[in-house]
């Protein structure tokens, strides 16, 4: 009999506190900021620093990568508005522009030539179709890149869907993922280097 009413008491004990414990829980999931917040105050923490990368894919279409110092720049942040230069060895063309919109992130590649002047694809990319994760958020190519892509004879690019994975502190990655098509450049967030110059365009 003793025991039956310590099983009882036990029983009744574990139900009560899974009984409060699942409303905790889903207020605390309900107060968490959503996952494109968490990954954009994330990135933002970076801000001003700069960090080397290195190919880690294998697409033969990607050997300047593997042949040239990489780095990435988190070089202008505003509330709204992330703005980071990929430097490719001498290169300074390029600069991923991410824009924080009410329904997720918007994500352009900013291309320039060395003068200055805008290339002629420029500012393609896409906007996040879905909440993503605090660690990672993919932006599917969008109606304007397509019709960019087509214009220009690179109809293949209209399937591209761009990802970027953050894990503060360690590694920041940029994926570029399509039919036939994958490239991924890693970035080492332990280790801050010396910013480069502005890129083209933007001095």
């Amino acid at each position: 009999m003793l025991a039956r009413m310590r099983l009882s008491k036990t029983l009744l004990s574990t139900g009560l506190a899974v009984l409060f414990a699942a409303p905790l829980a889903a207020a605390e999931a309900a107060q968490a900021p959503p996952p494109a917040d968490q990954w954009w105050q994330g990135l933002s923490q970076h801000c001003g620093r700069a960090y080397v990368g290195w190919l880690a894919s294998d697409d033969a279409a990607d050997a300047i990568f593997a042949e040239r110092r990489l780095v990435m720049h988190v070089r202008a942040c505003a509330e709204r508005r992330i703005e980071i230069p990929f430097h490719v060895g001498e290169d300074r063309s390029r600069t991923w522009v991410l824009t924080r919109t009410a329904e997720g992130i918007q994500l352009e590649h900013d291309h320039r030539h060395e003068d200055g002047s805008a290339d002629e694809i420029t500012m393609y990319g896409g906007h996040t179709a879905g909440p993503g994760t605090a660690a990672i958020q993919s932006f599917p190519a969008d109606e304007r890149s397509r019709a960019l892509f087509r214009a220009h004879d690179i109809p293949q690019s209209a399937d591209n869907v761009w990802t970027m994975e953050l894990v503060p502190g360690e590694s920041f990655s940029y994926l570029l993922r399509r039919p036939a098509r994958y490239l991924r450049i890693d970035f080492d967030l332990s280790q801050p280097v010396d910013p480069p110059p502005p890129p083209w365009g933007h001095e």
